[in-house]
């Protein structure tokens, strides 16, 4: 997830705006072992593949390297990062002192397990402080389906969603507002799957459409329910053979036909309409328009921004320690990840092969920002044209002003919230 208050700073926005960039963001895979049993990722725990973790001497050493050329947002991602809790928090505070404004990590849950156990409330006080006081402007959590029996038995990890449901008023407590991390999937709504969607049939587009936009409420009212403030969605991944982050899988849970993507992307535009004065819902809604318009027609041109991913927004892997234009295009290597250097990658961004949301959603965001240094009268001839896109993008730009950037160290303004009721 990249919320960009680091886009609105206007001294650094303008400067690399004018230059054609964004401020950068790195996704840091600290390690591929995890403790979860996930049927749609490839580092689930019987995945008999080696696995390897970040030596943290050499992590800070990447860190000073990416403060010092401008990088204003890193993620730390596993495996299971909070696996190395210690580690990451203290590279976290590390990363804050060399000048990264945002710092970000998440987990699938796993501490929470066990919550009626004696110690419980101590111990999430404890992660709340230790997270805190790293300095984390984002904390995410993994949620897979409304349904906890159907997200625990795809997890393996028994007891998780009672433990959330005491962990996170706990959290809110404490001063930290994490937010829930939807993989959209067959299972969203719970144990009866999404159907395949048969374009032959009459009204097949519609039914899965409505099955669709059912499910997200089911998982936006379970969100709600645990008490979480903050919601994010990462949009299918699967089938990605080159794919050096493993997190992508050919497993039926996330597998969809073009047809069903965009079906499943019109019911989370939907969803995010009638959901998003109650929670702040980091999916913007101009990125699934976007993204519609493309899995809706097949022979125009792509009417989404092109990625950033391999000009400003890069991911290094823990393996081999290489840096790559995102987690996806793993036959494409670009540099040892401490010779990273921003600066000197300057194609230009013309990707299109996914719909990785942590790189796809901020492109989008930015390009018109950008569009309006480069090409202010081209940008104004397209919102001119495409009202229905100009309406979606400055919305989403007031929204996340209104969401206070979805900093998990505030609390939600209910009040501006409001203002985006449907």
């Amino acid at each position: 997830m990249t919320a960009p208050r680091s886009l609105l700073a206007p001294a650094r926005l303008l400067g690399r705006l004018a230059l054609g960039r964004l401020p950068g963001q790195v996704v840091i895979q600290y390690t591929d072992r995890c403790n979860a049993a996930c049927v749609q990722c490839g580092m689930r725990r019987d995945n008999p593949a080696p696995r390897s973790s970040m030596d943290p001497a050499e992590a800070r050493r990447l860190l000073d390297r990416l403060a010092a050329r401008g990088v204003a947002a890193v993620s730390f991602t596993g495996g299971e990062p909070l696996l190395h809790l210690d580690e990451i928090c203290a590279l976290a505070a590390h990363a804050r002192a060399a000048g990264i404004a945002h710092v970000r990590t998440g987990t699938n849950g796993f501490l929470f397990m066990g919550a009626d156990g004696p110690g419980f409330a101590d111990r999430v006080r404890r992660l709340a402080d230790k997270l805190l006081a790293a300095g984390f402007s984002t904390f995410w959590i993994s949620l897979d389906s409304a349904d906890p029996a159907t997200h625990e038995a795809n997890r393996g990890l028994p007891g998780v969603v009672r433990g959330l449901e005491r962990a996170v008023p706990l959290l809110h407590a404490a001063g930290l507002h994490p937010s829930v991390n939807l993989g959209l999937n067959r299972l969203t709504g719970g144990a009866q799957p999404l159907p395949r969607l048969d374009p032959a049939l009459s009204g097949g587009r519609e039914a899965f459409f409505e099955a669709a936009l059912s499910a997200l409420t089911r998982f936006y009212r379970r969100a709600l329910d645990l008490g979480f403030t903050i919601a994010n969605a990462c949009y299918p991944m699967s089938g990605e053979e080159a794919a050096v982050y493993a997190a992508s899988s050919a497993a039926s849970m996330i597998s969809f036909s073009r047809a069903e993507k965009l079906e499943l992307f019109r019911a989370l535009h939907a969803a995010v309409a009638r959901h998003r004065h109650l929670l702040r819902i980091f999916t913007p809604r101009s990125s699934l328009l976007a993204l519609m318009r493309d899995a809706g027609e097949e022979e125009a041109a792509p009417r989404s921004s092109p990625c950033r991913g391999g000009r400003d927004f890069f991911y290094v892997n823990c393996a081999d320690m290489q840096a790559y234009p995102c987690g996806y295009r793993g036959a494409e290597p670009l540099a040892p990840a401490l010779d990273l250097d921003p600066a000197r990658l300057g194609h230009a961004p013309d990707c299109r092969r996914c719909e990785w949301e942590c790189f796809r959603d901020p492109s989008e965001l930015a390009a018109p920002l950008l569009d309006l240094f480069a090409r202010p009268l081209a940008l104004a001839a397209r919102f001119g044209q495409d009202r229905e896109y100009a309406r979606e993008w400055w919305t989403d730009i007031r929204y996340y002003r209104a969401c206070g950037w979805f900093d998990a160290r505030k609390p939600p303004n209910l009040g501006a919230l409001a203002r985006f009721r449907a």
